[in-house]
């Protein structure tokens, strides 16, 4: 059976922690898309971890992990990761990468950087990881794929070729150094080492994996409205973030996906640019992001500190359709214990109407939140094991939450630990 962990809004909603928790149940447990350029915050009996490129379920010792061929595979960023967690005591993760899976080359992450240098103040706010580069040559069909290392005369006639195409615009757009052909095969030689003990037909792997009954978890990056399509174009990330595209970016049959736990927060944030209905400035949310996620809301990747929000029925409703959301989970709910009331943002005024549908970006950036007041709880929840057990005021504003949104909350998530889940029947 395979189940996808996905985001519904901006990301860092808290999937990596419910990819580690349904890991342990799981055989094998997959990335679809999406590079290193966001991470997943994991709490659990090891210590504390930011991972960026690992599937979140490496902790255990019965899993596979496996690097699928819609990921932007950054070579020297995985081995980091896997040596780093390695060095902390985990047991070497067993790990197999697609050979129809493209690399992210030094030359991206520069592109990257030179671009939001050149938009100045209209960035998109990127990374800076080679995302955007990267997708963009993989869809020009100039990127370089897994299996391309191991055929050397192919190698060295797209190396030259590739160099001749950047420097044009590393001459004449930004100015910057030029790529040199033998540095750049160099490069692809030494990621051919790194990678080539790993490197396998993860579908046909996968394919015998479903035959065999065995339990799959696909784990997503972001959150629909990340999405190049559904979401808040154009501050969006490169690769699709829904979990139909799992089918792709793993190589196995739509039909497969039976489950689709949709992971949102009970409250919002964001990292980078882009509209954002629901957010709140100054004390009231420097106030939130202090007690908010574990030691505070600042990005996995980039230690930004994160937009805040109080939580979005709208782009909630939204992001759980678009990802044919079977199960919500609805985390970090423990933070918002200290609030005497708690705003919730249940519909869109545009031009004087209000609407609870998610519109497109012009019509997004003109919206004002239509706000709800929901009385808080004024207490710690971290401990409780049962929905009866928790306050009432707490368990009406999950299905306040709930009914806003029209999909079924099983999980709430009420601590940053492993254990601090309660499911919902």
């Amino acid at each position: 059976m395979v189940k996808a962990v996905v985001g519904a809004n901006w990301g860092d909603e808290g999937k990596g922690k419910i990819t580690d928790m349904l890991a342990e149940r799981a055989d094998i447990i997959i990335r679809f898309q999406g590079g290193a350029n966001a991470g997943h915050t994991i709490i659990n009996d090891y210590g504390k971890f930011a991972l960026h490129t690992l599937p979140s379920g490496v902790f255990y010792d019965h899993t596979t992990s496996i690097i699928g061929n819609g990921v932007a595979l950054d070579i020297p960023v995985l081995f980091k990761e896997i040596q780093s967690i390695i060095d902390r005591g985990v047991p070497a993760p067993k790990i197999l990468v697609s050979d129809r899976a493209q690399m992210v080359m030094s030359y991206h992450k520069n592109f990257d950087a030179y671009e939001e240098e050149r938009l100045g103040g209209k960035s998109f706010g990127s990374t800076k990881s080679g995302i955007a580069p990267f997708y963009s040559d993989k869809y020009a069909k100039i990127g370089f794929q897994v299996s391309e290392l191991f055929d050397e005369e192919l190698l060295k006639e797209k190396v030259a070729r590739i160099a001749d195409q950047k420097n044009v615009m590393l001459e004449h757009l930004y100015h910057k150094p030029l790529i040199k052909p033998e540095e750049l095969y160099h490069e692809l030689m030494e990621y051919k080492e790194m990678v080539g003990p790993y490197v396998c037909d993860t579908s046909s792997y996968l394919h015998n994996a479903l035959k065999e009954g065995k339990e799959i978890l696909l784990e997503g990056q972001l959150g629909t409205l990340k999405d190049p399509d559904h979401g808040i174009y154009p501050m969006v990330t490169s690769s699709s973030t829904l979990a139909a595209y799992g089918a792709i970016g793993a190589g196995i049959p739509p039909y497969e996906i039976k489950k689709v736990i949709t992971v949102c927060k009970a409250y919002s944030s964001a990292v980078g640019a882009g509209a954002f209905v629901s957010e709140i400035f100054g004390e009231e949310a420097d106030e939130l992001r202090r007690r908010g996620g574990d030691g505070g809301e600042f990005g996995a990747t980039t230690g930004r500190p994160r937009r805040m929000g109080w939580f979005d029925c709208v782009a909630s409703k939204y992001g759980c359709r678009l990802q044919g959301t079977t199960d919500v989970a609805f985390t970090v709910l423990d933070v918002l214990g200290y609030l005497d009331e708690i705003p919730v943002c249940v519909g869109y005024e545009i031009d004087g109407e209000v609407t609870t549908d998610f519109p497109v970006t012009h019509l997004l950036e003109k919206a004002k939140p239509v706000l709800a007041k929901l009385p808080g709880w004024k207490c710690d929840i971290r401990g409780i094991k049962t929905y009866e057990e928790l306050p009432e005021n707490c368990r009406k504003y999950v299905e306040f939450v709930e009914e806003q949104i029209g999909y079924p909350i099983t999980m709430v998530s009420n601590g940053p630990g492993r254990d601090d889940i309660i499911y919902r029947g």
